[in-house]
């Protein structure tokens, strides 16, 4: 998220880019067995050919080299905007600042974007307006700006450990919607999950007590509008969707901050540049230039990969705290971090896990089997 941002992809926008994904690699796994069928079938005097460097072999290298490069980008600014953050509101209000960051973001995305791809057969309707706002609003508002209010009072890496216990509420929610059943494997998580923030939100003040239970709930929050964004009716385009949801977001974000009296504690000539520049860096790197590569990994990339700086982000937060705000790493925070992303690898991994075991019972039950019929 944070990265997170907009990780936000919803799981049936994912699934749609998956499907598409897995089309392409589908008819270029056709049309490479053709190719080769072809050249197996030529003169014994064209083998020689086979032996130099082919245009699928060239092509390889300039693509591991993007996937490396969006990977990178994924894991280092999604993994900063915590400290981005934290450096934002050092004279910027926290509701006034992200309501800025997702208006303006929300507007240069939307843009750019509604007028691309399927412009006649994916209008954006009221039905969209009304799910990419109830999105944009848990997902920005409440989560994202959770986090940016929080951080006034909890270190940066403690903030982004328990955002990392995002998925743990996902699979909790999908459990009471019916989306998923809850299997032991996802329980084990889920309690190791509970542990590893207990250990972070144990107090050290009033101050980091409130902060950590409202990035607490900004988490919550955020997984509740992960797991409706697979049923709502969403405009299909991603970046479409999340610019729309940005602009929901940062609206709420600024009623918010109007509520909450932070128009009047704003003072330009107090603003520091710092402060301006960490804002720019959030709109620029964290919502647009991280999102678009989120957006190409997830075409041409399992969504598993795409999905790793769910254990990264974490670690780089912690050590940009440390490193640029002097923030401590206690055995607690170590402790508690390291709990919350062992249980969100187990929670992740269940599928497989319970696959893996399905075919160990299987090879055991047919061993068995065959055992009987050797006997008799």
């Amino acid at each position: 998220m944070t990265y997170y941002e907009l990780q936000e992809m919803s799981s049936q926008r994912q699934r749609d880019i998956e499907k598409t994904a897995e089309a392409r690699r589908l008819i270029d796994s056709s049309a490479t067995r053709s190719r080769e069928s072809g050249t197996a079938a030529q003169a014994p005097g064209a083998v020689g050919h086979l032996t130099g460097s082919s245009p699928q072999s060239s092509a390889v290298q300039p693509r591991l080299l993007f996937l490396l490069a969006a990977l990178g980008t994924l894991y280092l600014v999604w993994g900063s905007t915590y400290l981005g953050i934290r450096i934002a509101i050092d004279t910027i209000p926290p509701l006034l600042m992200a309501a800025t960051r997702f208006a303006i973001a929300g507007a240069l995305l939307f843009a750019w974007s509604v007028r691309r791809g399927d412009t006649a057969g994916d209008r954006p309707g009221r039905s969209q307006w009304m799910a990419t706002s109830i999105v944009g609003v848990l997902l920005l508002a409440g989560g994202n700006g959770g986090v940016t209010w929080g951080e006034q009072f909890v270190p940066t890496g403690i903030a982004a450990l328990l955002v990392a216990s995002v998925p743990l509420w996902m699979v909790l929610f999908a459990h009471f919607t019916g989306d998923d059943r809850l299997s032991w494997p996802v329980a084990v998580g889920l309690v190791l999950g509970v542990v590893g923030v207990a250990l972070l939100v144990q107090p050290s003040g009033g101050g980091h007590l409130l902060g950590s239970l409202v990035i607490l709930g900004a988490a919550i929050s955020w997984a509740a509008g992960s797991v409706y964004a697979r049923r709502a009716p969403l405009p299909r385009r991603p970046m479409v969707s999340t610019g729309m949801e940005m602009l929901a977001g940062g609206g709420a974000l600024l009623l918010f901050a109007v509520l909450t009296g932070e128009l009047g504690r704003i003072h330009l000539d107090r603003v520091s540049w710092q402060s301006l520049v960490a804002l720019a860096y959030l709109v620029v790197f964290g919502s647009l230039l991280a999102f678009s590569a989120y957006v190409w990994l997830l075409r041409h990339t399992r969504a598993a990969v795409a999905g790793t700086y769910a254990y990264v982000n974490p670690g780089i937060a912690v050590l940009l705290g440390w490193g640029f705000l002097g923030e401590g790493i206690t055995a607690r925070v170590l402790a508690g971090g390291a709990v919350i992303i062992v249980a969100v690898v187990v929670v992740l991994s269940a599928p497989a896990l319970r696959q893996s075991l399905a075919e160990v019972l299987q090879g055991r039950s047919q061993r068995a089997q065959k055992g009987c019929a050797e006997a008799v």
